[in-house]
């Protein structure tokens, strides 16, 4: 069977679906893998290396694609790529097919079974897998980054002969992967780091790793299934609004994490309270692209309001794009694992805990019902 590697179109991608490890990987289990050229070239790999693990190097998308039954991508193929895709094959990849019904479509229409990175469900077994996971870590790990190079102060306390200068205070807004991670970056790079979350079970993890967590006297949580957040009501939203509000009047830095899958980003900074803020601050909104936790946000913009700097990036894996490529990669090794025969065929189990909620289209029709519900409504 043979499995196509394509190289990312989408502006600014620089990740890649497969390195060199994962084509032993299965090499080994008996499968032909062709990559693209040029395909690992942003992530560090380039052809030889792929050569070198066992792979076939293709000279265009079309010449990847001829004959291939699975196909691996980061981000969706474009539509002429899309066109050579063979009925029957399936398609790997973050597909957003909670916010890309065109791309479901034309799934159906072609037949193609289409397997969404997005939708691996949260199930301890499935931890290798979840590729939104692994790249929420270097999301992270790297807003962090951005933060401390636009704040013009230092974040670590210094003790220097012209005195002492104070460690910056940051701020972490949701504590999930990314959250945590940024918790973890910042205690590192020497701040002081405060986390909200409405999720009280992670108040462990968040003191784990050196931060204190903010709570209110009157508790807002909002704990939905799978460990994600759920949505809150008005009234908890209020209460959240004001226990965020006092504590980013003394912030430097600012991390927003804070989404629910399918839906807006929830607003957790108004721009009353960015007015609130120190002249210099930072926030950095990794849910920018979503609506923004901070009501001020642009995507893939930096906007300076009131003296306070607030960065909305878009798809921060992608600047580190060899070791977000490796996790990926790993990721999709092992997803595929799940419906991988011993005989290095496909064996589709939509019984499977992991293939079954993962797998959006199959045969022309809709597996997914969060799909099929989101495909209804844009119907109406």
């Amino acid at each position: 069977m043979r499995v196509a590697v394509l190289k990312e179109t989408r502006s600014a991608e620089n990740r890649v679906a497969l390195v060199p490890l994962g084509v032993k990987n299965l090499v080994k289990r008996g499968l032909t893998v062709t990559v693209q050229t040029g395909a690992g070239e942003t992530s560090g790999v380039s052809d030889l290396m792929y050569r070198e693990a066992g792979a076939e190097i293709a000279a265009s998308a079309q010449e990847t694609l001829e004959d291939a039954k699975l196909i691996l991508v980061v981000n969706p193929p474009s539509s002429n790529e899309l066109a050579h895709l063979s009925e029957g094959s399936i398609l790997v990849g973050f597909l957003d097919p909670l916010s890309d019904p065109d791309l479901v479509s034309r799934l159906i229409e072609l037949k193609v079974t289409g397997i969404s990175m997005e939708l691996v469900p949260r199930i301890t077994r499935a931890q290798s897998m979840d590729a939104l996971s692994s790249q929420a870590t270097v999301a992270g790990y790297k807003a962090v980054l951005l933060a401390a190079n636009h704040l013009p102060k230092f974040l670590p306390m210094f003790t220097t002969a012209a005195g002492t200068i104070r460690p910056a205070k940051a701020l972490i807004l949701g504590a999930g992967v990314a959250g945590l991670q940024a918790i973890a970056t910042a205690r590192r790079l020497g701040a002081v780091v405060e986390a909200f979350d409405v999720r009280p079970a992670v108040k462990e993890q968040v003191e784990s790793l050196g931060a204190s967590f903010l709570e209110s006297e009157e508790e807002v949580t909002a704990e939905g299934e799978g460990g994600y957040a759920k949505e809150l009501t008005e009234d908890q939203h209020n209460k959240e609004l004001e226990l965020i509000g006092g504590a980013l009047i003394d912030t430097d830095i600012v991390i927003t994490t804070a989404q629910i899958p399918g839906r807006k980003a929830p607003v957790l900074i108004t721009e009353g309270m960015v007015k609130t803020m120190k002249y210099g601050s930072v926030i950095v909104d990794l849910a920018a692209e979503s609506g923004g936790n901070c009501e001020l946000s642009e995507a893939g913009e930096t906007v300076l309001a009131h003296g306070v700097q607030i960065l909305g990036p878009s798809n921060l894996p992608t600047t580190i794009p060899v070791h977000s490529s490796q996790m990926y990669s790993k990721n999709i090794v092992t997803l595929i694992s799940e419906f991988l025969g011993e005989d290095g065929q496909l064996q589709l189990d939509f019984e499977n805990d992991v293939v079954g909620p993962s797998t959006v289209t199959h045969g022309g029709e809709i597996q997914n019902e969060r799909v099929k519900s989101v495909m209804r409504s844009n119907s109406l």
